[in-house]
């Protein structure tokens, strides 16, 4: 089983589905006072036990099974390493841990992509994690990777995806310069209209759930319309899946060609709609030639080191009767699983290649 993209389907499901009810409780805000860290054990790092006067912090939450974590983490390593001399101080919060014991082994492993501190959540009280009850949930963030800037007065200065964070809004938070109440002001206001994109967005989950194809597919032009141009071009992917609710498969696969040439060097997007086409239950005629298309795209994107994106590939020549290619591809994979459970979940496929019959997804 391709464990990456499932786990990527399944958090978009839940945070679709979750959001408006999250939202409805949020009693932390840009402004209000910073509440305290609440962490368990400290896996890198000084251990902080409190915000200071002279510093500002980040504290992003995360956790080792979400793949969006493991793409933002660098880019925040590369934030700390040019303000920490300023008197940043970057704490990577984990949260919604399925096995806390992953996490040193991760970290350890990301090595120099991941320099600032670590800490798991305290969970002796409530299992759902303390700085995940009292920072992310107050705060309805129901998502991660996400952010929250505390400035030098111990008071939330910004919230929002890592990705994101400007660094004129670091500048100015270390220079003690930053408006709080005046990002407040704005923070409330986006809030506001994401209340009703959210809204918009549940009428076409609701419709895809129901499978009424062509209102899901109206409602979906409704919400483009409610979001910037530049940011309607990733509904195609739910255009795709409306698409194939239907059994329209000349239109689906007509977008989802469009999708990887407009995304030759996105790996992880070129993976996941190949795997989809690859093994989507719901899918009566598959486009072989093109899922094989989509995945040799996503490896060289990849530059053949990824082992998801191999087993992909591998089972696309499978299914196209190159046994032998599969097996070969399949072994490579193998050969790069980063787990033990990686490892047998690939083994499995390469054991149904050897014996020319496929049952797993």
């Amino acid at each position: 089983m391709n464990m990456q993209i499932k786990c990527l389907t399944v958090l978009g499901a839940l945070a679709a589905g979750t959001s408006l009810a999250l939202a409805a409780d949020v009693t932390l805000k840009i402004g209000d006072p910073a509440p305290k860290l609440q962490t368990g054990k400290w896996i890198q790092g000084e251990p902080v036990k409190g915000f200071q006067k002279d510093k500002a912090y980040i504290v992003e939450f995360w956790a080792t099974w979400c793949a969006p974590c493991r793409q933002s983490i660098p880019h925040l390593n590369e934030t700390y390493i040019k303000y920490k001399d300023k008197g940043l101080v970057v704490i990577g919060q984990d949260c919604w841990e399925r096995n806390d014991e992953l996490v040193a082994p991760f970290v350890e492993k990301m090595g120099e992509k991941m320099t600032y501190r670590v800490a798991l959540d305290d969970k002796s009280v409530n299992t759902n994690g303390a700085m995940a009850v009292n920072w992310m949930r107050a705060a309805g963030q129901n998502g991660i990777p996400s952010a929250f800037i505390v400035d030098k007065q111990g008071m939330i200065a910004w919230i929002g995806h890592p990705m994101a964070m400007k660094e004129s809004v670091l500048d100015q938070v270390l220079a003690g310069t930053y408006d709080v109440h005046k990002a407040a002001v704005q923070y409330e206001k986006e809030k506001a209209d994401e209340a009703k994109t959210q809204s918009a967005w549940m009428n076409v989950n609701r419709a895809m759930q129901e499978k009424d194809w062509d209102t899901a597919m109206t409602k979906l032009d409704d919400f483009a319309k409610m979001i910037p141009e530049d940011q309607r071009e990733n509904l195609d992917s739910v255009r795709f899946n409306i698409l194939l609710g239907k059994e329209d498969y000349p239109a689906a696969y007509a977008l989802a060609s469009k999708i990887s040439d407009a995304h030759k060097d996105d790996a992880m997007r070129q993976n996941k709609l190949a795997w989809q086409i690859l093994t989507d239950k719901n899918i009566k005629q598959r486009d072989l030639a093109l899922a094989e298309k989509i995945a040799v795209r996503a490896n060289d994107a990849a530059k053949g080191k990824d082992a998801n994106i191999i087993d992909t590939l591998a089972r696309a020549r499978f299914m196209q009767g190159k046994k032998d290619e599969a097996i070969a591809l399949q072994e490579k994979a193998i050969n790069m699983a980063e787990d033990d459970q990686q490892k047998a979940n690939l083994q499995k496929s390469l054991d149904e290649y050897k014996n020319g019959e496929l049952t797993s997804k």
